[in-house]
């Protein structure tokens, strides 16, 4: 029964989306890589939200919310503000210039091997990051969860390897020959069953700890796990309180504004004010978020305590300790699209940067619509094959693969928020200028987070052993040794967007830039985007007023 009801779901979003997209020209880059600029604000703000959610979040951010509580909500309730800098600032002027991808705007902004650099830098971070993690960490959730190898009969690496070959196959289907609409639409269908197969886990789980009671279980979960309901991280938290005025919201801003995988849903829209619709839309439904990645992983550490071996072991257990066997088959299907959603969405993205901007630029300048979209899709086929083989070889890769993926992230994030927020803000600041700024982005980055902090963190576990301290103290002596990641991403942000405005200064371009209006849709904005944006603010801060310790007494 729980196979069938998979199966149905399932086949029910291939359905809904091959009927949505069969009158779209996939022969046109408009058509195959933005839908044919058509969506709307309900199908962009589903395909945002379900772009984001996968199993690295689903299952690893409630494995830190098991181990410290609330105060990583930070990496969903954020989220909402970054939306509404995008759908203010950012999505006016991408709509404006007509782009297919974010490096177009570096090309008319900087010049073509600008373009070509950052194109190369999210290629990268999807094919050797993203696409096999998100891969694997799906068939990692979804082989536990549902005991793949008992079920097929083979050993644990056997059940990844096929968990992965079964998510990619399908995954390229959507991507590689349905279009960005496809991807869109079957997103949207798998939003609604994502928020509510999500939901459902808190519900039940309150319940069993309340006693039928979801009110008597938040009450219980309240009084006796107080300490997990802090917002306000201390400087040894995955995620301390000081992060979030810096390194946090440039992250924030960079996933949820440049990041190709992303924005191209908005890109897609049928005009300005459907598109800040849908992200306003979205970052209202993010603010509940953790409702879905964060109160599951305490209520796990309620009903486990601290018996589990890793703790992104804790949402698959309580999935299967509080849902009903016949609600199993359903969100069964539900995870799959989530994980679906994450790898295809990254692949479309990914065949649209290539299409556009290396193979039409380098490989076929006279290249028609049909023939870039066709290599679009090649490539994309490579691309998805390689992402297979890779992803089971990650099994023995570092605990907490949200927490790594985030932080590895930060090699190209920074580098291309730092040329886009510049190219923007400024008109004269040179193409040299960006391309500086790129090379010592990644390479600071690179030998912050690889050479010295490894080096400075082993100084400093040696020396808490030495002088027998505790795992706690040991754990705040490794956090004082070295910044955290998000202040070193702030760092170099601001060391290279000097960098930029001191080039600028000295050596500028012989003519301002502007941004020309394409006319490719209509970009009147949505006439409440700012009212409705500073009450998405407004909630945010009020949620972290909340659960402080002022507050929490």
């Amino acid at each position: 029964m729980q196979l069938v009801t998979f199966l149905l779901f399932t086949i029910l979003v291939g359905v809904i989306a091959y009927f949505s997209t069969r009158n779209t020209d996939e022969n046109s880059s408009d058509g195959y890589f933005l839908g044919g600029r058509s969506l709307t604000a309900s199908v962009i703000a589903g395909s945002l939200l379900l772009t984001n959610l996968s199993t690295e979040q689903i299952v690893g951010l409630n494995g830190q919310a098991y181990a410290e509580g609330i105060l990583v909500m930070a990496w969903e309730t954020l989220a909402a503000i970054a939306m509404v800098v995008t759908a203010v600032f950012l999505l006016p002027r991408y709509l404006k210039g007509g782009l297919t991808t974010v490096p177009q705007f570096l090309g008319n902004r900087y010049d073509k091997t600008t373009k070509t650099i950052a194109s190369a830098l999210f290629l990268s971070g999807y094919v050797v990051v993203l696409l096999p993690i998100v891969l694997y960490s799906g068939a990692v959730a979804f082989s536990a969860m549902f005991d793949l190898p008992e079920a097929l009969g083979i050993t644990r690496i056997q059940s990844i390897w096929a968990a992965v070959w079964g998510i990619g196959i399908i995954g390229s289907i959507y991507a590689v020959f349905g279009g960005l609409k496809a991807v869109a639409v079957s997103d949207t269908v798998n939003a609604v069953g994502l928020l509510i197969g999500g939901i459902m886990i808190p519900i039940f789980g309150l319940s069993y700890i309340g006693d039928g009671s979801v009110s008597a279980g938040f009450s219980e979960l309240m009084t006796k796990n107080p300490e997990k309901f802090n917002s306000i991280g201390d400087v040894a938290a995955s995620v301390p309180f000081a992060t979030i005025f810096t390194g946090m919201m440039l992250v924030q801003v960079f996933y949820w504004g440049t990041n190709q995988a992303i924005i191209q849903r908005a890109l897609a829209a049928k005009n300005l004010e459907e598109g800040q619709k849908g992200l306003l839309l979205a970052s209202f439904i993010k603010i509940l978020g953790p409702l879905i990645l964060v109160i599951p992983g305490m209520i796990a550490f309620h009903i486990f305590g601290d018996t589990l071996e890793k703790p992104d072991e804790a949402y698959p257990r309580l999935v299967s300790e509080v849902l009903p066997a016949s609600l199993v088959g359903f969100f069964a299907a539900v995870l799959f699209g989530a994980i679906l959603s994450s790898f295809n969405s990254a692949l479309n993205s990914s065949v649209t940067l290539f299409g556009v901007d290396i193979y039409k630029e380098y490989f076929n300048t006279d290249a028609t619509e049909k023939q870039v979209v066709k290599a679009g899709k090649t490539f994309g086929i490579l691309l998805a094959v390689l992402a297979m083989f890779i992803a089971p070889l990650i099994d023995n890769a570092p605990e907490g693969l949200f927490g790594y993926l985030q932080e590895v992230n930060g090699c190209y994030s920074i580098p291309i928020l730092t040329i886009i927020v510049v190219g923007y803000l400024t008109k004269k600041v040179p193409a040299i200028a960006a391309k500086i700024a790129v090379f010592s982005g990644v390479v600071f980055y690179s030998i912050s987070q690889f050479l010295l902090k490894p080096h400075y963190l082993e100084k400093a576990v040696a020396a808490a052993e030495a002088a027998g301290l505790t795992e706690s103290q040991t754990a705040y002596a490794k956090a004082e040794a070295y910044p955290h990641f998000l202040h070193v991403m702030a760092i170099l942000f601001t060391i290279n967007v000097i960098i930029m405005l001191l080039i600028g200064q000295f050596r500028p371009r012989t003519e301002s830039f502007t941004l020309k209006y394409t006319n490719q849709v209509d970009i009147t904005p949505y006439r409440y985007v700012k009212q409705v944006g500073l009450m998405v603010c407004f909630i945010v801060i009020f949620i972290y007023i909340y659960f402080s310790p002022l507050m929490l007494g």
